[in-house]
């Protein structure tokens, strides 16, 4: 690991807004975690799995576009803090209505989980371009995504692993109570921050439509954007729904408890975090479009091997593998997409990105479902490693055609100049 893979905490707010999202997401996945094992262990459907991912996401990808204007129209600081804000009380009134309506437990959380998802059609356009002007340097903005997506998966690993203990120690009731309570640091360090004024063009002269189209119009004429916005699509609604699945791992093909799919969704968490520190010590220049190929062919083969073992100690290993895979599908696609869009495009490309991964994910999560209750949920998750493999060749043949196209153009540019000459 170099000594670059920190760099971006030289940035005293991208360092607050590290500590303060790291304790939120905690909650986030604590809360998620116990959200799958009270609505499997309830219904004991693998639909309604998909049904409440589905609830939290599909409000997101319709509102997110939205979300992208308000975020380029306006300051995505306050809209950010605001959004934190609306989520602290979606926790708050999630847990007492789990306390005092817990008959109702399963339609409770699916209504509390749209209004969270169409809160988060704000919050992520807003988020996620922010973290762009958080560092100073914008050469360090590949390293600073790729340490939020290690802070992400930190959680990812321990959120769940906390979620399984209180489960099954205490009540489900611990874990959406500690999710709220961890909205506080991070709505605390986003008001410790000091940034520098940013002009913001409220745009009073343009409508809905017409920037809409604008963003369409620039993804359209930019390849290097519009090709990974499909990549990551079409993973999101054949492959990455996966984890939707993990509970039934847990419950019937390894006849565990919530601590099982506790431990499942932790090491998901540490393979995606120890590839994404691997990101972040990847060297300023490097080719991300065939390091994304690549980790989504490692992706595929561990979602392959995890989906055909029934020992519990090596599928923890496959799964790890495959999320050191993952991640990178995420963590590149959206590096990419935020080196290429200038600021004033950023907000709404962003949220298309994420319209576009928020709307496959839930519809693939009810797809998978769907398909597993057919044909078992081992089936299922080894034809989206197929999936997953021929994607990554699909694509990676596309990047080396675009890379040496691009080569070709420059070679006949450097001939006609020499011509000139």
């Amino acid at each position: 690991m170099s000594f670059t893979t920190f760099d971006s905490f030289r940035n005293r707010n991208f360092s607050l807004f590290f500590m303060g999202q790291s304790i939120s997401l905690l909650g986030t996945w604590m809360q998620k975690t116990a959200v799958s094992w009270v609505i499997y262990s309830i219904t004991q459907s693998k639909f309604m799995l998909g049904v409440s991912v589905f609830a939290t996401l599909f409000p997101t990808a319709l509102i997110s576009l939205y979300g992208g204007i308000i975020a380029d129209r306006y300051n995505r600081y306050k809209v950010l803090l605001t959004t934190q804000l609306l989520s602290l009380l979606q926790a708050v009134l999630l847990t007492i209505a789990i306390i005092y309506f817990k008959q109702y437990a399963v339609w409770v959380i699916i209504v509390l989980s749209m209004l969270l998802g169409l809160i988060n059609g704000f919050d992520v356009p807003a988020r996620q371009s922010l973290i762009r002007d958080l560092v100073l340097d914008k050469n360090m903005l590949p390293n600073a995504l790729a340490l939020n997506s290690s802070m992400v998966n930190m959680s990812k690993l321990i959120g769940p692993a906390i979620a399984g203990f209180i489960l099954e120690k205490y009540s489900d009731e611990v874990c959406f109570g500690l999710n709220a309570v961890s909205f506080i640091p991070v709505i605390l360090s986003l008001l410790l921050m000091k940034l520098p004024k940013i002009s913001i063009n409220t745009k009073k002269d343009k409508n809905l439509k017409r920037e809409f189209a604008e963003a369409f119009t620039y993804i359209k004429e930019t390849p290097i954007v519009s090709s990974v916005i499909i990549f990551v699509g079409i993973m999101s609604l054949l492959v990455l729904p996966f984890t939707t699945l993990t509970p039934v791992f847990a419950k019937d093909v390894f006849n565990g408890t919530a601590s099982t799919l506790g431990i499942i969704d932790g090491t998901i968490g540490l393979g995606a975090f120890i590839s994404a520190l691997f990101l972040a010590s990847l060297k300023q220049g490097a080719d991300l479009n065939r390091i994304l190929a690549i980790n989504t062919a490692v992706f595929a083969v561990g979602l392959m091997l995890f989906s055909q073992t029934s020992l519990y100690p090596l599928a923890l290993v496959f799964v790890a593998v495959g999320a050191f895979g993952m991640m990178p599908i995420r963590t590149i696609s959206n590096t990419i997409v935020q080196l290429h869009v200038p600021n004033h495009f950023r907000g709404r490309v962003i949220s298309i990105y994420f319209m576009v991964m928020t709307t496959m994910m839930p519809v693939g999560s009810l797809v998978v479902s769907a398909i597993s209750h057919a044909i078992g949920v081992q089936k299922t998750v080894f034809l989206e490693g197929i999936l997953a493999l021929v994607i990554a060749l699909v694509y990676g043949r596309y990047v080396k055609k675009e890379r040496l196209k691009k080569e070709q153009q420059i070679f006949l540019g450097r001939s006609a100049e020499g011509e000139l000459m």
